[in-house]
């Protein structure tokens, strides 16, 4: 199973942890306690030779916010977070002609450009939706990842655009005492308790001309990009697409150990070194297709509940709040009402 899992390393040092560090530098912090319990101690950051797992880069970022102990690190992060000084991949980022030719750069080399979240694109009706997803299994730093990844494309779209997108946030959290920091730096177009981290923006934008993109250094880049070597996928953002691809056929654990290459216990083993199941997986799957056919395609219960395989609506419903903790029609209704605007 050639899949990066938590403790691979699989993340360039001089990349984004090197970057957290030199602004953690920046609001004077020491290294030393930066590097702490991340098995890096003996200075392996920012060799550029060296490669930290996920794990390592998880903890140097729960370490710094912990140092900072301010509301607005995640987001100062995500400010210098793309396009980034990672080769040809932000070279073809930086050359990017519109928006649309952006995101196929950013979920295409996501490895490279968000390792530690996987972004993936959605059409919806008139509305194109990107959803970040764990890659690497971080739940208690959710929050913290979700918005410094958001912050990261919605200031890089900004620069490369030459004008503020018209960006609506989802975010699959409680909304929290103080909101001050979202607004400064993604907008007032933001909504909570959603069952998804998500960014939506009108179609329209996808096509716009940016004054930046360069038709033929792009496609350079991009060349370039694909001849050099890039992280293989992570265990959590394969199975997610693996469940995704086959989730009408109602997946197994068995058979889906057994398209992996491994054991079932084998797989069990590795989705708990990632704090996390099967049935999680899957129905965290299921719960983002659902939500997908209801705005997309405006499925009823009693569609969403035959494409999933359901034997009726009754028990997706009851399924359904058991993901969620909402009903589908009360959630339907949110949601329309934030994508109205």
């Amino acid at each position: 199973m050639l899949l990066n899992q938590q403790a691979d390393p699989s993340i360039a040092a001089h990349h984004q942890p090197a970057l957290v560090l030199d602004y953690a530098r920046s609001r004077e912090l020491a290294v030393a306690p930066l590097l702490k319990g991340t098995g890096l101690d003996g200075g392996a950051l920012p060799c550029a030779e060296s490669q930290v797992s996920a794990a390592q880069y998880l903890q140097l970022l729960a370490n710094v916010a912990r140092g900072l102990d301010s509301a607005d690190t995640s987001f100062m992060l995500g400010q210098q977070m793309l396009p980034g000084h990672y080769g040809a991949a932000s070279h073809a980022l930086l050359q990017a002609q519109n928006l649309r030719q952006a995101l196929s750069i950013l979920c295409g080399l996501h490895t490279l450009l968000c390792p530690l979240l996987q972004p993936r694109l959605r059409e919806a009706g008139e509305l194109h939706v990107l959803y970040w997803v764990d890659a690497f299994g971080a739940p208690s730093q959710l929050p913290f990842l979700v918005e410094m990844h958001m912050t990261a494309l919605a200031a890089m779209c900004r620069w490369l655009a030459g004008e503020a997108l018209p960006w609506r946030f989802c975010f699959n959290r409680a909304r929290p005492r103080h909101v001050e920091q979202h607004e400064v730096h993604l907008g007032q177009a933001l909504r909570f308790d959603c069952q998804v981290d998500a960014m939506l923006i009108d179609s329209s934008w996808l096509d716009k001309p940016w004054p930046r993109g360069n038709a033929t250094a792009a496609a350079l880049a991009l060349r370039a990009a694909a001849l050099a070597p890039v992280p293989a996928a992570s265990l959590l953002g394969a199975l997610y697409d693996y469940l995704l691809d086959n989730i009408r056929c109602a997946p197994m654990l068995e058979r889906t150990a057994q398209d992996f290459g491994v054991s079932p216990a084998t797989l069990k083993r590795h989705l708990a070194r990632h704090g996390t199941h099967f049935q999680a997986e899957l129905d965290q799957v299921r719960a983002h297709k659902a939500i997908y056919l209801f705005q997309a395609h405006g499925y009823d219960n009693d569609a969403v509940a035959a494409y999933l395989g359901f034997h009726d609506a009754t028990n997706f419903r009851r399924s359904f709040k058991r993901w969620t903790g909402q009903t589908p029609q009360l959630l339907r209704h949110a949601l329309a009402l934030f994508v109205a605007g």
